[in-house]
């Protein structure tokens, strides 16, 4: 389910696509397909906002191809980085995972075998929205697209 709605999102995407996950090592994120539809909608108006645990070790580790990806299309990839303590503090359950395309789609991962898929379900998407949104205030940058170093 992750992997289509993340190629849906890609091909029929609007301007922002908000990704959460605590690493996203289970994301299909190095798939040739999936890489190349994000190639395609990363126009400059666009925005990918990205929000893991503490930093993305491991999503560097597992998925190279999207590491380069992130570098060619700096333009578009805001990443940040949030403490697991906040995720705990919420009064509401939170998933594991979200993908949000505004107008398209809200997936929620409760579980490695368990999500939720609403498509076009406003009601839905403005909860998912204000969760993330709140959350991502309260994160750091993170995930540059290159390492600077002397």
């Amino acid at each position: 389910m992750l992997r289509q709605a993340l190629q849906l999102s890609a091909e029929q995407g609007g301007r922002e696509l908000c990704w959460m996950d605590a690493d996203f090592a289970d994301w299909p994120l190095s798939e040739s397909g999936l890489l190349d539809a994000l190639h395609r909608w990363a126009l400059p108006h666009r925005k990918l906002r990205l929000l893991a645990n503490n930093d993305y070790e491991t999503l560097r580790r597992v998925h190279p191809r999207f590491v380069q990806w992130r570098q060619t299309h700096d333009h578009v990839v805001q990443a940040r980085a949030v403490d697991p303590a906040d995720l705990a503090e919420r009064s509401t359950p939170a998933p594991m995972g979200l993908l949000l395309a505004p107008g398209l789609l809200t997936l929620k991962v409760w579980t490695p075998a368990r999500a939720s898929l609403s498509l076009h379900d406003a009601r839905e998407e403005a909860m998912a929205r204000e969760w993330f949104d709140a959350i991502e205030q309260r994160s750091v940058d993170s995930f540059a697209s290159s390492t600077l170093g002397l």
